[in-house]
């Protein structure tokens, strides 16, 4: 971090001037020189008339850390807080050795809030203790400085917290605390923030069981979004509403939300939302519809020619093992399956469920081959790690499964 002299040396060179000219008729340019190298303290005359010859306040020069470092500092967090996913390396562990030294000096602004912000998640990221401390420091400061949509961020990732242990309960109990707080101190919330907080809301209703709950949240979502011609979200909450509609079989909602997000996909040329449409008429076709054939067609055609994102493999390898099967192509839809990998970041109860019938779908495989034994040991463990998850067709189709098999 810079001293004081440091400070005055770099306003004084950004500002091109000479030690002549920043000395001007009070100073003289050896003293001024001694100032910058930190030999000579400066009385409050003169520094006061070194801040004024410089264009900032004296307390601009009196802070450790200036707020022209502090934005230096997190502009670099910045870049390195959102290198995309695929080609992250060890940028968390960088964060936090390069805002470190800072943090004893984050006390006010907004640079020092976000830089607490980051710092804390990256150390939540990293698995090691203590980044609640830091989350809260940043959650008071935006508070103070009304910033709302970055409060609520906090809250959020607080929610996400639980929600990556899988307690879904508590995860929203959170959500819903940090939101009323939120909501109690401001009496008007920004569109896009509400709308982050109405998707999440609707997410851990689902996660919990409560759809009833959840189904309104997410139609107030998306009314709020046409109302509001804020279009932040709105992909969201259609996968949202399609996947519900897709659960629940209800063929004319499933139609609705799937055209609905096809135009926005074709739109915003937004590749998940892409995928998305056309995961969900294979798996529609798949799991519900059991028209295999038509669904081998469908994959075949748009998600097995290389276009998409390895992120997306799962989905497709699953689907393509539900496709072989239904054709009794058993050997072939062991091996889609076996290369279905959960990724270590899917928490969500839904997705879990389905990606948890892969081991089912291999079970009733091994029984139509004759190996009873790798299908029961198969069908159990989808059956155990189902067990904590609410009902969904997902469950049922398992424990069916598992019955079957047990008999």
């Amino acid at each position: 971090m810079e001293t004081l002299g440091e400070r005055i040396r770099k306003l004084r060179k950004q500002r091109k001037l000479t030690l002549e000219a920043l000395a001007g008729d009070e100073l003289t340019k050896g003293m001024l020189s001694l100032i910058e190298n930190n030999k000579a303290n400066p009385s409050m005359e003169s520094l006061s008339y070194i801040a004024e010859r410089l264009g900032v306040e004296v307390v601009e020069l009196l802070e450790e850390v200036s707020t022209h470092e502090l934005r230096a500092l997190l502009e670099k967090a910045e870049i390195l807080y959102n290198t995309e996913f695929d080609i992250r390396t060890d940028e968390y562990t960088q964060l936090i050795t390069l805002v470190e030294p800072y943090v004893p000096k984050l006390t006010q602004g907004y640079e020092s809030a976000r830089l607490l912000e980051i710092y804390s998640r990256c150390i939540y990221y990293e698995k090691k203790s203590g980044w609640q401390v830091f989350s809260d420091r940043a959650a008071t400061m935006y508070d103070l400085m009304n910033i709302i949509p970055r409060r609520a961020s906090i809250g959020i990732f607080r929610a996400f917290v639980k929600f990556t242990e899988h307690n879904y309960a508590q995860s929203l109990s959170t959500l819903l605390h940090e939101r009323s707080e939120i909501e109690a101190r401001n009496a008007f919330i920004d569109p896009m923030t509400r709308l982050d907080l109405d998707y999440m809301e609707a997410v851990l209703l689902f996660a919990v069981g409560d759809s009833e709950s959840a189904i309104r949240v997410m139609k107030s979502g998306i009314e709020f979004s046409k109302q509001e011609r804020v279009f932040y979200r709105i992909d969201h909450l259609y996968r949202l509403a399609t996947a519900h509609a897709i659960m629940e079989e209800d063929e004319d909602q499933y139609a609705y939300y799937l055209k609905k997000l096809t135009q926005y996909g074709d739109f915003s040329e937004d590749k998940e939302a892409i995928f998305f449409t056309k995961f969900a008429e294979v798996h529609y076709l798949n799991s519900f519809k059991k028209s295999y054939k038509e669904a081998q067609e469908q994959w075949d055609q748009f998600l097995d020619k290389g276009k998409y994102s390895n992120d997306y493999s799962p989905f497709i390898n699953l689907e393509k093992g539900k496709s072989f099967f239904g054709l009794n192509e058993f050997e072939h839809a062991l091996v889609a399956l076996e290369k279905v990998k959960i990724a270590d970041y899917t928490h969500h109860p839904f997705d879990l469920s389905i990606f948890y019938e892969k081991d089912a779908y291999k079970a009733l495989c091994y029984m139509e081959l004759g190996n009873l034994i790798e299908a029961r040991r198969l069908a159990w463990l989808a059956m155990q790690n189902i067990s904590m998850m609410p009902r969904t067709p997902y469950k049922d189709f398992i424990l069916e499964t598992y019955e079957l098999l047990t008999k």
